[in-house]
């Protein structure tokens, strides 16, 4: 299916209005960019960068979508026969998928004709917005979690569609596995999942129902071990399938007690190698809060398929630039800076990010210095360096290594580092 009709009305009448006047040819360059982090949230985490040059080469409008926009008063015929031959030529620029931002950033830098340019404002926001919120929230998650694995298991949560789009954020921010097949079968997501409590309430006794799933699935899977009594749950999971069995998980209650009693059970049934794996509406602050827990898993759903209460990233598309000639919104409480930009991580000699320098002229960059915007398409073809998502994956877990320890702190308060506008 095509992505053209992802967007708004209005995309399609400025087009119209610009090429009735003759304007819509004029060389533009627009910019993404947030004016503000979420709340609690001292970074913003890029993501939803490869599905949005994936979906750039389905922007086609195909006969029946004109005839719809037609229809719909969104184009005349003038506009409807210029579109049928839609095809985005120009160049984007922008931060890795992967790396992180703060306001300001310029995130994504689009030029190309206003007519060209303009019809990606939508598709670039929806999807910039969905993934990045998704993928801070789960950062956090990861951050919190320390060296312990997550598991996301959100689908259930949210849009069928958002939920594969959250499942691929969630393991670009580091989670080590998805509950969702499709996640796995579009971006190579290792995927996992064992039973729910449906399954041990259809046998007539959680024996039968343990019986039975070591049957299928061997020793080494998980057992859902909270159906009923969690400490009789335990000694029958192990009676079932010997101290070797792979791991048990709790789904509800104190998770924090639970788990250490849980431990403590296991151990003295000689099942020290058994995992115990938790979920139950964990977002960070419930993960930071059973980090003294002896818990070996994490399965977080809600939280992070609805952002953990930042669902949108709050970015923004903005004409910046028409002809070489800077151009910027003067409104009050959403002016944004005219000219386009580039960007600069500063850093010590140690490696640790200290600012964010973003100039409108020619950037100014020492030896611990990065220039943070890369090639993403050029004449309207996608750069062959674009990183991969196992690359993306690996440049986050750099970048949070890299921003000072408060910043990483799940409290708000300000931007990791600062971000600075010069000439």
């Amino acid at each position: 299916m095509g992505t053209a009709l992802l967007t708004d009305h209005y995309e399609l009448t400025m087009l119209a209005s610009a090429l009735r006047d003759g304007s819509a040819h004029r060389e533009c360059v627009f910019e993404v960019f947030a004016r503000r982090l979420p709340k609690e949230r001292r970074y913003g985490v890029v993501a939803g960068t490869g599905r949005l040059l994936d979906a750039l080469t389905e922007f086609r409008f195909a006969e029946d979508d004109l005839e719809f926009l037609r229809s719909a008063g969104a184009v005349d015929d003038d506009t409807a026969e210029w579109l049928k031959n839609y095809r985005f030529s120009g160049d984007i620029d922008g931060y890795a998928e992967g790396e992180l931002y703060f306001p300001g950033s310029p995130i994504l830098t689009v030029r190309g004709t206003f007519a060209e340019a303009v019809l990606l404002e939508t598709l670039a926001l929806s999807i910039l917005n969905h993934d990045s919120a998704i993928a801070t929230a789960a950062a956090r998650m990861v951050v919190a979690a320390s060296d312990r694995p997550l598991i996301e298991m959100g689908g259930r949560r949210t849009h069928e569609q958002a939920a594969v789009a959250s499942a691929r954020a969630a393991y670009l921010a580091g989670f080590t596995a998805t509950s969702n097949l499709e996640a796995g079968r579009r971006y190579g997501i290792p995927t996992t999942g064992t039973s729910a409590h449906a399954f041990t309430l259809l046998h007539d006794t959680e024996k039968d129902a343990f019986s039975g799933q070591l049957a299928a699935l061997g020793p080494g899977t998980t057992m859902l071990v909270d159906t009923y009594d969690i400490t009789a749950g335990i000694r029958t999971a192990i009676e079932v399938a010997g101290p070797e069995l792979g791991a048990i998980r709790i789904d509800s209650g104190d998770l924090g007690v639970l788990a250490v009693q849980a431990r403590q059970q296991l151990d003295s049934l000689g099942a020290r190698n058994t995992r115990i794996v938790v979920s139950g509406d964990l977002d960070e602050f419930a993960i930071a809060a059973l980090a003294v827990a002896p818990v070996d898993v994490y399965g977080a759903g809600t939280a992070v398929v609805t952002g953990s209460g930042a669902p949108t990233a709050g970015m923004v598309y903005k004409l910046v630039e028409v002809e070489g000639r800077p151009v910027a919104k003067r409104s009050e409480n959403k002016a944004s800076r005219g000219g386009r930009k580039t960007a600069v991580r500063r850093h010590k000699s140690t490696g640790t990010a200290i600012e964010e320098v973003i100039y409108t002229g020619t950037p100014e960059y020492g030896e611990h210095d990065r220039l943070l915007q890369i090639p993403l398409v050029r004449s309207g073809v996608k750069a062959d360096d674009v990183p991969t998502l196992p690359k993306s994956r690996d440049h986050l877990e750099k970048a949070l290594v890299s921003i000072p320890w408060d910043g990483l702190k799940l409290s708000a308060g300000e931007p990791a580092i600062p971000v600075v506008f010069a000439s």
